[in-house]
């Protein structure tokens, strides 16, 4: 499949995950592998240091916040461990809401309780702040809230999913993937979250079966 781990001789390393859906949500929603439709999968959050790392390699934080966030976790590993499962949850919310919307139907007023809950407590951080450039959101500064990572989250969510856009999210044709990504494509036409893999592997898949179809002909 295509997601790989980064080796340096007989020590695994920092997982490195694929930012292929074009909008944070949605990138946070391919955390897990494979299809929920089969439920063959792989979760890529199994602890509050993959969330961590998801959410530096996003660029949701920094390298220093990164480390503070996961100094803190190491001093509050139940608090940590639940802020994950936390995370999961409000990522299957985030799903099924987007795939509600992507096949035009009202999403579960549950998934959508899941989403607010946390919106509501990210708004409730958020802050108006001056930039060189002028006024931008920020984020409350106790850099050491564990919970701080699912509020750009649950924003980014909200933002899409009021915006002209929302038409554009799609979820990936493969049969074995349940990533979802946006069509930016002028004619709306696209259908792999990642032509290089799920595209490529579907593109193999017919060419075998016309291969195979043709050679049962020839035995007629």
């Amino acid at each position: 499949m295509w997601w790989v781990k980064i080796m340096a001789g007989a020590h695994e390393q920092e997982y490195s995950f694929e930012l292929v859906g074009g909008h944070l949500c949605l990138d946070f929603v391919n955390t897990l592998n494979g299809s929920r439709d089969t439920g063959v999968t792989e979760e890529k959050l199994e602890s509050y240091a993959d969330f961590v790392s998801w959410s530096r390699q996003a660029g949701v934080i920094s390298e220093r916040e990164a480390r503070r966030l996961l100094n803190e976790a190491g001093r509050r590993p139940t608090e940590a461990e639940k802020i994950r499962r936390r995370a999961v949850a409000l990522r299957e919310a985030i799903y099924r809401v987007f795939t509600a919307a992507a096949s035009e139907r009202a999403p579960a007023q549950a998934d959508l309780k899941v989403l607010n809950d946390v919106l509501s407590e990210a708004m409730s951080q958020a802050q108006i702040v001056k930039s060189p450039e002028g006024f931008v959101w920020d984020w409350s500064k106790d850099d050491a809230a564990l919970e701080r990572l699912l509020w750009p989250v649950s924003r980014s969510a909200a933002e899409l999913l009021v915006s002209d856009n929302l038409s554009r999210a799609r979820v990936c044709g493969a049969d074995d993937c349940t990533w979802l990504f946006m069509d930016t494509s002028k004619n709306r036409s696209r259908r792999w979250c990642d032509m290089k893999y799920c595209g490529n592997r579907s593109k193999a898949r017919r060419h075998y079966q016309r291969k195979r179809d043709a050679a049962e002909e020839s035995k007629l």
